[in-house]
Order: structure tokens, then sequence, then C-alpha cells
């Protein structure tokens, strides 16, 4: 059996999961979001997703605050 050399297991690693892989959890992927819409009304979708955008703000929010209080020690 030939010995592997690194640059040939950093390439497999890049290509895993193999491509057949992706294709099918993006098809899933979509079969689950379909079938989440199926299952609850309009309403709680819209509301689901201002939710989960309120809750990218907030870290967005929070992560600001950490810059600025890093620049504050690092000028001091």
């Amino acid at each position: 059996m030939a010995e592997q050399k690194k640059g040939d297991k950093k390439e497999e690693i890049r290509h895993w999961p193999p491509e057949e892989t992706r294709q099918h959890l993006k098809a899933a992927r979509s079969e689950i979001r379909e079938s989440f819409k199926s299952l609850f009304p309009p309403e709680f979708i819209e509301h689901r997703h201002a939710a989960h955008r309120e809750m990218l703000l907030a870290v967005r929010s929070l992560i600001d605050h950490t810059l600025e209080r890093m620049e504050v020690k690092e000028s001091a």
C-alpha cells in the first residue's frame, strides 16, 4: 500500500464530505424547510424570522460593545 503524502491528506480533507453527500444534505434541508412551513401558520414563520433577526442584532451589539471596551483599554 502506497504511503499518502501530507498534501494528499489535506486535499482529501478539503473535499470532505463528498459532493454526493453535500447534495443529499442540501435536498434534505430543503425538504425539512418545506415541511416546517406546512406544519406552522405563516404568522409563526414570520415571527420566528423576526426573532432570529433580533437575536443576531443583539449579538452584534455585544460584539460592538466588547470592541469598544478593548479600544478604550488599548488607548489607556
